[in-house]
């Protein structure tokens, strides 16, 4: 179980953006986290994956707990070894180096487990495959996204972390990365989806969450939500 407990988030020393923010995200599950742009769901992923600090945000209250145990006061590295991934807004691939260096990067926390995870992701994206020895940089955005989400799987994380995966991507590609999140979680990797795509994410949530200006507004199960979109 991941567990977010009454976070309170502060930046700059000033800037109050989470409020008591508290959410459980089980083994095996896909939860999704939905608000408006500025609702806290960004802040609430760097908190559960330890980058905060890179923004110049600390966590004033609360914990973020994987099987009980604490992980907010861990650093990025030790909390992708501790078996979460996370695939950042805007895709955020190396440019400039080949598909296949990409994954090897993302699988630099687990190192000996590298030519599983390619096995893996291969496996899963086909088109990776074929493209390998590409430059990331000439790859198009859904083929981007495709990269990034099969770079973050390179540690076989249990829980895997998204943060607008749907982002300026054609309907048809948007259909593409859904289905593969449902692969993916099939597989047995739980799921944190945040997005503004609100009726993607609750098709294929069991569970759902919404954010309002640092506070969780709603929650409950995603089909029921759905109903009122």
């Amino acid at each position: 179980m991941l567990a977010v407990e009454n976070l309170e988030v502060v930046y700059d020393d000033v800037l109050l953006v989470l409020k008591g923010v508290s959410l459980k995200v089980p083994d095996g599950a896909v939860v999704a986290l939905l608000g408006a742009n500025g609702a806290g769901k960004t802040t609430t992923l760097r908190a559960v994956t330890g980058l905060l600090g890179l923004h110049r945000g600390e966590i004033t209250k609360g914990r973020v707990e994987l099987d009980g145990r604490r992980i907010d006061q861990l650093d990025a590295p030790e909390i992708v070894r501790a078996g979460i991934g996370q695939v950042m807004e805007g895709r955020r691939v190396f440019a400039e180096l080949s598909v296949e260096e990409n994954l090897r990067v993302g699988g630099y926390a687990k190192a000996k487990q590298i030519p599983e995870g390619l096995d893996r992701v291969y496996g899963l994206f086909p088109l990776l495959a074929e493209r390998r020895r590409q430059v990331a940089g000439y790859l198009s955005g859904g083929e981007q996204q495709m990269l990034a989400i099969g770079r973050a799987l390179m540690t076989s994380p249990r829980y895997l972390i998204l943060d607008e995966p749907s982002l300026g991507l054609a309907p048809l590609v948007v259909a593409q990365i859904r289905d593969l999140l449902v692969e993916i979680n099939r597989q047995g990797t739980a799921v944190l989806l945040v997005e503004q795509n609100a009726a993607m994410a609750l098709r294929i949530a069991q569970h759902a969450f919404v954010l309002e200006v640092g506070r969780v507004s709603v929650s409950g199960p995603a089909g029921e939500l759905a109903q009122t979109q």
